[in-house]
């Protein structure tokens, strides 16, 4: 796995785990601020997180396995025009390289030495920008979905759980402190200004806290 592809699938896990901290703590806050009952609170919590990561493990499946079947497709249709026009194919390559900078000849002579090693790697690499031995696999992607989101929202599912009187500013106080780590890492491995992401994300958190708070209050009240 090359370093873009490992530094891609450490992004999609610390959004996924952002997604699992900030709608759990949303369910939980919102319970906890209608009712001091425990297991409602912990019943709420633990159904949005399974229903969060198998949301998010479907999503990423359907995505995932569109995406392959376009590159596979993609792949097919380069590979049928290698085997039918190996010389217009070989002009192309070159092309590309001229396109990069490469002088004519020089173009010409990597576009030669590639496709006597690897016609369809080096046509796949080039035109579409796909490596044939890299392709996302769907359900590997759906599992590191569902469990960096399930890794997220046991934070805020935990920390509920602590006496009634100290549960919903210690939820706050971790969650903003979670986001605040998933923030910074997601801005540094994104080569983002590690400041502004944080802002944002701590600013989304509270907003999403505060909103199930206040309508969770109001629903206790009403009933």
């Amino acid at each position: 796995m090359g370093l873009a592809t490992r530094l891609n699938w450490l992004r999609a896990g610390v959004l996924g785990a952002n997604d699992g901290i900030v709608s759990v703590a949303g369910i939980v806050v919102g319970v906890a601020a209608a009712t001091s009952s425990t297991t409602a609170i912990a019943t709420a919590g633990v159904a949005g997180l399974a229903a969060g990561a198998v949301s998010m493990a479907l999503g990423e499946y359907v995505s995932v396995s569109t995406q392959r079947d376009s590159e596979r497709a993609l792949l097919e249709t380069e590979r049928r025009e290698l085997a039918e026009q190996p010389e217009e194919e070989l002009a192309e390559l070159a092309a590309i390289y001229r396109a990069k900078g490469l002088s004519a000849a020089t173009a010409q002579a990597v576009a030669e030495e590639l496709t006597a090693r690897d016609a369809f790697t080096a046509h796949a690499e080039a035109e579409l920008g796909i490596d044939p031995d890299e392709l996302t696999n769907p359900v590997h992607a759906a599992f590191s979905s569902a469990l960096s989101f399930t890794l997220g929202a046991l934070l805020p599912l935990l920390a509920i759980l602590t006496p009634q009187s100290m549960r919903v500013p210690v939820t706050m106080a971790a969650v903003l402190a979670a986001l605040a780590l998933t923030g910074a890492a997601g801005a540094h491995l994104g080569q983002a200004p590690v400041g502004r992401a944080t802002v944002r994300v701590l600013a989304g958190g509270a907003l999403a806290m505060l909103t199930t708070y206040l309508i969770g209050h109001l629903v206790g009240m009403a009933i």
